[in-house]
């Protein structure tokens, strides 16, 4: 670990997909960066995730595009159906003349693992990008011109001209800059994982072989299917609000209440429960809007600026969009903290929106009663060429598109 003062030197903190991204994009903007991750070594958890043509044009502009769209799946249309009485309520069709003029980029669907081994690839191949592990922020110091991160597992510090935290939901340095205390959890948790397409029969087979994005919406709960990796997989979320949840227990969201909130769905649905996995589940976290993600010489990334709950699929693709943005800012401006001052300003509006945004499509998609009823009525009208309620989210701000 270095611990002498380097002026030209961006330090990020956490490994995950945004710390990847800003690093390989300050990298790729002229800097040295130094990327400190607390695992002994680098990985991500979780399953699938969804890459709107926002995110997908965040990658082109971080080099790596071509590099997730070898494992990814370009799936065809993005369907909701009623999770209860199996019908189709409304589709996009991701592949029309209409999104192609509208967007330019493709909707793709990747296991997470893969996005973040292609960024990791990315930064290790990058001679401007230095990478550690097993290094634990414990707490950061500031004076005029740098800041002196300190670790759990050394006595050596790491000096840099400015700090990207980019530690996730849990932001440590985020709790010590901004004091707003833990995540706010929704009550919801998810149960999610992937199983190997050649185990699916009848209907779930058939979902699978259309490579479709299906949104199962019902009372409290959804379902959501689609294949990864080539296809090989197929990644299934299963998200429901728990009547248990109490803020001083881990003892809700279990598989029994999973049984429970699902009874009821439709054949398509009851038959994908059994091939869930089991093994953990996820309580769903976010927070209100922040109106500060710069702190001195620190700046605020993903899901320590921004965590959202999942409903627009827009976590990876708003951490994305922070690490192009943060990028152009660092190419514009010669000093360093001013640049994360106008990445910040860029970026605080949009985040906040898709935040907010992403609890009122939750309601939409987990309405019960003559409110779904309304809903499908609503939107069973809708053409699939009709993308005008989603392109605010689905269109990047200038500052995160690639330069032609």
């Amino acid at each position: 670990m270095p611990s002498s003062p380097d002026p030209c030197r961006l330090a990020v903190v956490g490994g995950g997909i945004g710390g990847l991204a800003a690093a390989l994009a300050a990298a790729r903007a002229g800097l040295r960066v130094t990327l400190v991750e607390r695992a002994a070594e680098f990985g991500e958890i979780g399953a699938g995730l969804q890459l709107a043509p926002n995110a997908s044009s965040a990658l082109e502009g971080l080099g790596v595009l071509a590099d997730v769209q070898r494992t990814a799946v370009t799936p065809p249309r993005l369907v909701m159906m009623d999770a209860l009485s199996g019908n189709r309520i409304t589709e996009l069709d991701l592949r029309s003349a209409a999104y192609r003029e509208r967007f330019r980029h493709p909707y793709l669907v990747t296991h997470r693992t893969d996005l973040h081994a292609a960024l990791l690839a990315a930064c290790r191949a990058h001679p401007r990008v230095t990478l550690f592990t097993g290094h634990t922020v414990t707490h950061a110091e500031q004076d005029g011109s740098r800041v002196h991160l300190h670790f759990e597992e050394t006595t050596a510090v790491l000096t840099a001209s400015a700090v990207v935290a980019a530690d996730g939901l849990h932001s440590r340095l985020r709790r010590a800059l901004v004091g707003d205390g833990d995540p706010v959890c929704s009550r919801y948790v998810a149960y999610r994982g992937t199983l190997p397409t050649g185990r699916m029969t009848g209907q779930m087979a058939r979902h699978a072989a259309s490579e479709a994005v299906m949104v199962w919406a019902g009372p409290r709960m959804h379902l959501v299917q689609y294949p990864v990796r080539r296809g090989e997989l197929y990644n299934q979320v299963a998200v429901f609000e728990s009547d248990h949840y109490t803020p001083d227990s881990d003892d809700w969201g279990t598989e029994a209440e999973l049984e429970e909130r699902f009874t009821g769905t439709c054949d398509a649905v009851r038959d994908a429960l059994p091939l869930f996995s089991r093994e953990r589940r996820w309580p769903l976290f976010d927070r209100r809007p922040l109106d500060t993600w710069v702190h001195g010489r620190i700046a605020l990334l993903g899901d320590a600026a921004h965590p959202m709950l999942q409903y627009l699929a827009q976590g990876a693709g708003q951490a994305l969009e922070d690490a192009v943005a943060l990028g152009r800012a660092l190419e514009e401006f010669t000093d360093v903290a001013g640049a994360l001052a106008a990445y910040a300003e860029r970026r605080r509006e949009r985040a906040a929106r898709i935040q907010t945004g992403a609890h009122r499509f939750g309601e939409i998609c987990h309405v019960e009663g003559m409110g779904a009823t309304l809903r499908n009525a609503l939107l069973g009208g809708r053409s699939p060429d009709d993308f005008d309620d989603i392109s605010w989210v689905w269109t990047p701000a200038p500052e995160t598109m690639p330069v032609a």
